[in-house]
């Protein structure tokens, strides 16, 4: 069997529902036609690409690197066939949060200066990548180590750490606030693209206990709500500024990298000049 883009549809679509029949009400086929062709795409790949039952679905680990290989696949060819990408076409940036902070604004202001032909779309996208493995970005600004095979990194800058904490919060009262007057919060962790986790502090010495989220949005609400406290890099506070939150400097912790991250295989032809650019007004 020949593997088409209707297989790369299918399956995307199938993993996006998270269920065979709500994909097939989706792309309007009888459920036993996709459970057939999702069968047809393992036999291809000879895998397992998800483990299903009547009351079960969940991709498999081979099942999760193809989808993010199915729809980089797929967008590539959707962009290719794209008569207006075939002069100008935008680069697209992703981020998962904060961008690049204060100099996010200059670095657009000066991009549509420079290069009015190529507009530069800033994109957020809540994934591990934000949305690079998948396809819908052209390059993205990551934080924290990036072990994603295929992927091409340039370091940027360091940030340093900085607490979040609700108003009312006792730790605001502090002139100085460490990892250790930390360890008796409940610590709230971004488990999709954040950059912290119990880790960075001695197991001796831990939070007392941790809130999952996996975006930005929630995070910011739990801490919010005084059910935890955060931490984040200092490009967050320009970004995310909200009345019930201030935001300390964390004395004792490591700075976090800021990497622009690209597949080489489908770089953008202004990608070079977008590296120098966000170089230059980060020195600025």
């Amino acid at each position: 069997m020949t593997i088409e883009l209707r297989h790369l549809r299918a399956f995307l679509t199938i993993a996006e529902e998270g269920n065979v029949t709500r994909a097939a009400a989706r792309l309007h086929v009888a459920q036993p036609a996709l459970s057939r062709t999702l069968r047809q795409i393992e036999d291809h790949l000879g895998v397992r690409l998800a483990d299903r039952s009547t009351h079960h679905f969940a991709l498999t680990a081979e099942g999760r690197a193809f989808r993010d290989k199915a729809a980089a696949a797929l967008a590539a060819v959707e962009s290719a066939l794209d008569p207006g990408g075939l002069s100008g076409r935008p680069l697209r940036l992703g981020h998962t949060w904060a961008a690049l902070g204060v100099h996010t604004v200059p670095l657009l202001r000066r991009w549509d200066e420079t290069h009015p032909g190529t507009p530069l779309e800033l994109l957020r996208v809540d994934d591990r990548t934000a949305g690079l493995t998948q396809g819908k970005v052209d390059a993205a600004l990551l934080r924290g180590a990036v072990g994603t095979p295929g992927l091409h990194t340039e370091l940027l800058v360091s940030e340093e750490r900085v607490v979040v904490m609700p108003t009312d919060s006792p730790l605001t009262g502090l002139a100085r606030i460490t990892l250790a007057d930390l360890a008796g919060q409940t610590i709230a962790v971004n488990t999709v693209s954040g950059t912290t986790t119990t880790a960075l502090w001695p197991p001796t010495a831990r939070p007392v206990g941790t809130i999952e989220v996996t975006n930005t949005d929630e995070w910011l609400m739990a801490i919010a709500a005084g059910r935890a406290v955060g931490i984040s890099t200092a490009a967050t506070p320009s970004n995310h500024a909200h009345p019930s939150l201030i935001y300390g400097p964390l004395a004792d912790a490591p700075t976090v990298p800021v990497v622009l991250a690209w597949r080489p295989a489908f770089a953008h032809p202004a990608l070079p000049d977008l590296l120098a650019l966000a170089r230059q007004v980060l020195a600025d």
